[in-house]
């Protein structure tokens, strides 16, 4: 049924017309309307649709002019985590090559196993250094020899001081020689220079070594150097933290989202600014007492910076035009002003301001999207406190 209001403001109720292919068709089952009583719903059609108007426009009207939330901004001490990409060293990663050409005759561990120091990593077949250290052997002993009794003569002035002198030069020098050979003997073993991991092989036992030649990684993972990026304005504010002696320790978040259990120190940043990135490098050090962080990992650091007595407000009580950001503030008439707003670090759910807002300024927290520059609005206050305790409850 429609329901209008007719004359004298009285109420008239006009059967609905289902729609139905046949309308065009007599049908026994659908009446007629001729004469007086076509004209007249012919006349009530436009009444209606006005009527329909008119109720939904007083709806729209009505929820326009409702109870808007409103707030401040909240005066607290609070603190900014911001989150930088990492690169995780082993605070000593060296690599082990071979000082000597010849044989490997012998790996003495595996892969990934942990040695001490000291301990024999590989052997290069030392057949060849061992015949040089006998045949060194030999001409020292004989220089040796040479040298005694050309001292005897010496003093019994048989030979000039010269000789003598000569005699235990040729001594000295089959000395050197010796500990040169004994030396190169000493290449054909590899030891493990520090405490650590070996890495991957890169030759195998019979391989034909060159010197120089690349056999392995070595890696202490007692303690881990990471290394991230800091943007200038953040160095900044972190160097001022440091100054008043905070702010130096620092939490690493694992590829896998877990955070390391152990809690890392700014212990060095570089000298230079990069030029085309505008960054500077930090490093972090982490202790690794479980041996969980191994060189080349990845993840992000986590470094916080306290912020004492600043103006916090919530995000969604700003709009932005233009890349810069607004909120409506209500006047002591009620009615909206939009007012730029400079906003520093941001939290999670809120905005640092830093100018365009003072203390005690009540603005819009919702609706934001309903109402326009120099409305008049009714609201509702809400303390800033209980507004920042609820902002993961509220919803658009």
């Amino acid at each position: 049924m429609f329901h209008f209001v007719g004359p004298m403001g009285q109420h008239a109720d006009v059967p609905h017309l289902p729609a139905h292919p046949s309308l065009t068709r007599r049908s026994p089952a659908l009446p007629l309307f001729t004469g007086s009583a076509f004209v007249l719903l012919i006349a009530l059609v436009p009444f209606l649709a006005g009527c329909g108007a008119h109720h939904d426009d007083e709806a729209h009207e009505g929820h326009a002019q409702g109870r808007y939330p409103a707030t401040t901004a909240l005066r607290t001490d609070t603190v900014v985590q911001k989150d930088y990409v990492c690169q995780v060293h082993a605070i000593q990663h060296i690599e082990l090559r071979a000082l000597e050409k010849g044989y490997l005759q012998d790996v003495l561990v595996d892969e990934g196993q942990r040695v001490r120091k000291g301990q024999l990593l590989f052997r290069i077949r030392p057949v060849l250094y061992q015949a040089e250290v006998q045949r060194a052997q030999a001409e020292a002993d004989l220089a040796a020899i040479e040298y005694r009794n050309t001292k005897v003569l010496a003093d019994s002035n048989v030979v000039s001081p010269n000789e003598l002198a000569m005699a235990k030069a040729r001594a000295d020098k089959a000395k050197a020689e010796l500990d040169a050979a004994r030396a190169h003997l000493g290449f054909t073993e590899i030891t493990a220079p520090f405490d650590g991991i070996v890495g991957r092989f890169h030759v195998r036992v019979g391989s034909l070594l060159d010197e120089g030649e690349l056999l392995t990684e070595l890696s202490d993972n007692s303690s881990m150097w990471v290394y991230f990026n800091v943007p200038e304005s953040e160095y900044l504010a972190y160097a001022q933290a440091r100054s008043a002696g905070r702010g130096t320790e620092v939490a690493l978040r694992l590829a896998n989202g877990d955070l390391f259990k152990e809690v890392g120190e700014i212990t060095a940043i570089e000298s230079d600014f990069d030029n085309t990135t505008g960054n500077i490098a930090f490093r972090a050090t982490f202790p690794n007492p479980a041996g969980l962080l191994r060189h080349g990992q990845t993840g992000n650091i986590l470094m916080t910076t306290p912020l004492n007595d600043v103006l916090v407000l919530p995000q969604k009580a700003t709009f932005e035009v233009l890349d810069h950001r607004y909120v409506f503030v209500i006047d002591k008439d009620d009615v909206l002003h939009s007012t730029r707003v400079e906003l520093g670090p941001e939290l999670q759910h809120l905005f640092v301001v830093t100018g365009g807002l003072k203390e005690g300024d009540r603005f819009l927290l919702e609706g934001l999207r309903k109402v326009k520059d120099g409305m008049h609005v009714e609201y509702q206050f809400l303390p800033p406190d209980s507004v920042i305790r609820h902002l993961d409850l509220y919803a658009e």
